[in-house]
């Protein structure tokens, strides 16, 4: 019965038969129950408590347990970053601490104001991170593959490849120091915590970049500082973006390589010569901010006039000479020398050798000057022409032998009249053949011969030899293209018939030349000492030679046949008409008997 009694007792507290679900106090009950819960104490847990003793080593703390926790004092005075001290806590003093055990060895309370500390540094910085706030902290020391940085209650890891942008030589000067940095990872299972540097500088440079591209714009003059140099120019660091040098860009002078006038690390002035602003892209100028000394040029470098100037740069198709300082010319390596077409600019001339330049062609928009050190010498071929018609004799010494001829070199004595003449191998003799007259002579052997032809605009002179042989020369030729030559053979070829004209002329008939009709086109119908009949076909009374061919003979005489006799049309055969014409020929021929 009284067990009744108490259990009614409880119900009439509570008043379960009214906590239903429509009854808002369960609610009340459940919420206050939960709230209770939260206020559990348990191991693992940064909890509030009162400073209830301190002595010269440790710190009492009460918090609500079977006894005080003992904290060691140092605890409390190095928790704090920065190298600060913190003066001891007095009794009475609130302060949070970390419950590591309820009870210890004697019974005692574990706790920690340490851990404390760091379990609200990884609450704060946890938040940080999902905020991708900034964090600030001090490099303390290096440690493998990065750095270690201290944080207000946390240590953190920084990779080598997170310091900065550009690896670091010096890292001293970054130690000890506070500065921002990003959190890039946290790990509380593990205690790591990733830090960057680099992200803090790069996002600082990110604004500046914006900054400084919103103010850009071309003609604008900026510092830099030379990053980096390839062979077409240079790249400049303008604080927080690069632009583009050109070497074209850099000096006025013809440069071979940037590095003749910028090195890495020089501070330098630049103007904004071009800007893209969807690319990003900056071309800079070096020489824009000197004045232009191409400016007003016109009247003083004009086609014809010569000036003096210094060879700056050699290129194997020309040299570069300075005429005053920022004007430079080309010189066109045909140019260079009269008689050097085919070598090498390095050859005939040197950098820094003054030179006397003639001014071919000025194109000043361009910064263009087309220059002629041959020019300023006396033209060795117009000489040579003037001074030595054809017909002349003249001496020179075999300088090359090929297999169409024989270079001469002509006024050795003098080097800036010197000449290349050519004799042509059928020049050689009368009566040797070409490749046989050509072993005679060798690199070096003096050789005399005639001025058979000279060209000054094509530079070219053709000497002959065989005509200082009187002897066996023919005599003058006196047949013209058409005429008709009766010539004795002399020798048969596979390719045709070697005949005599007369005394000393001799020529060729081509076995195409043979007849008119292709199955009669072979030698070894015709016989030595035969002979016959030729048209002439080509004359050269320069050189002494005429062609033949017998094909051109036949065909001439059927033409005449057929306009004096009748044609195939009238009825007439052709066997009719050459029957008729070889008739009459042959009564003439018996008149004159």
């Amino acid at each position: 019965m009284s067990a009744n009694i108490k259990l009614d007792n409880l119900n009439e507290i509570l008043d379960i038969s009214n906590l239903t679900e429509n009854n808002p106090q369960k609610e009340d009950f459940a919420s206050l129950l939960e709230a209770s819960m939260k206020h559990e104490k348990k191991e693992g847990m940064v909890v509030q408590g009162t400073v209830v003793a301190v002595d010269d080593d440790a710190v009492y703390v009460d918090v609500g347990l079977k006894s005080e926790g003992r904290i060691p004092l140092k605890e409390f005075t190095e928790a704090l970053e920065d190298g600060e001290k913190t003066p001891a806590p007095k009794i009475g003093d609130l302060v949070d601490v970390y419950i590591e055990r309820f009870e210890g060895r004697g019974g005692a309370s574990v706790l920690s104001r340490e851990k404390a500390i760091r379990e609200e540094a990884w609450a704060k910085f946890e938040e940080l991170y999902q905020q991708d706030a900034t964090v600030e902290g001090i490099i303390i020391g290096r440690v493998k593959s990065g750095f270690a940085v201290k944080l207000k209650g946390l240590y953190a890891f920084l990779p080598n490849s997170q310091v900065d942008i550009r690896p670091i030589k010096d890292v001293s000067a970054l130690l000890d120091v506070v500065q921002p940095f990003r959190i890039l990872k946290m790990d509380r299972d593990q205690g790591n915590v990733v830090v960057s540097r680099r992200a803090i500088i790069e996002e600082s440079r990110m604004e500046a970049r914006n900054e400084l591209l919103s103010n850009v714009q071309e003609g604008s003059v900026l510092e830099g500082v030379v990053k980096n140099i390839t062979d077409y120019g240079a790249f400049i660091d303008l604080g927080s973006v690069d632009g583009l040098l050109h070497i074209t860009d850099i000096s006025w002078n013809k440069l071979a390589h940037p590095s003749e006038k910028l090195r890495i690390g020089q501070n330098i002035k630049v103007m904004v010569i071009k800007y893209n602003p969807e690319m990003r892209r900056i071309s800079l100028g070096l020489k824009q901010l000197e004045k232009n000394p191409w400016d007003g040029l016109e009247d003083k470098y004009k086609p014809g006039d010569s000036f003096k100037g210094v060879i700056t740069t050699i290129a194997d198709y020309g040299v570069f000479v300075e005429l005053e300082q920022g004007v430079e010319g080309l010189v066109y390596h045909t140019e260079i020398d009269w008689n050097a077409k085919n070598m090498h600019p390095r050859k005939l001339v040197k950098p820094g050798q003054e030179v006397e330049v003639m001014v071919l062609e000025t194109d000043i928009v361009k910064h263009r000057i087309s220059l002629s050190i041959k020019q300023c010498k006396e033209n060795p071929w117009k000489l040579f022409v003037d001074t030595h018609p054809v017909g002349t004799v003249v001496e020179g010494v075999v300088k090359n032998i090929a297999d169409f001829g024989i270079f001469l070199a002509l006024n050795e004595g003098n080097p800036d009249l010197v000449i290349d003449a050519l004799v042509p191998a059928v020049e050689l003799s009368w009566d040797e053949k070409p490749e046989v007259a050509l072993k005679k002579y060798k690199e070096g052997d003096t050789l005399r011969g005639v001025v058979l032809t000279s060209d000054v605009e094509r530079e070219r002179v053709t000497i002959g030899v065989k005509q200082l042989e009187e002897n066996g020369a023919p005599s003058e030729i006196n047949f013209n293209k058409g005429d008709t030559v009766t010539c004795t053979i002399q020798e048969i070829t596979k390719d045709g018939l070697q005949v005599e004209v007369q005394e000393g002329l001799t020529a060729f008939i081509k076995r195409a030349d043979l007849s008119k009709h292709k199955a009669e086109q072979r030698a070894d119908r015709f016989a030595i000492g035969e002979r016959v009949d030729a048209q002439v076909i080509m004359v050269d009374k320069t050189s002494r030679k005429i062609s033949l061919s017998i094909k051109a003979f036949e065909i001439d005489e059927q033409k005449k046949a057929i306009e004096e006799y009748g044609s195939t049309s009238s009825g007439a055969s052709l066997g009719d008409i050459l029957g008729a014409a070889l008739g009459r020929k042959a009564e003439g021929e018996d008149e004159n008997k």
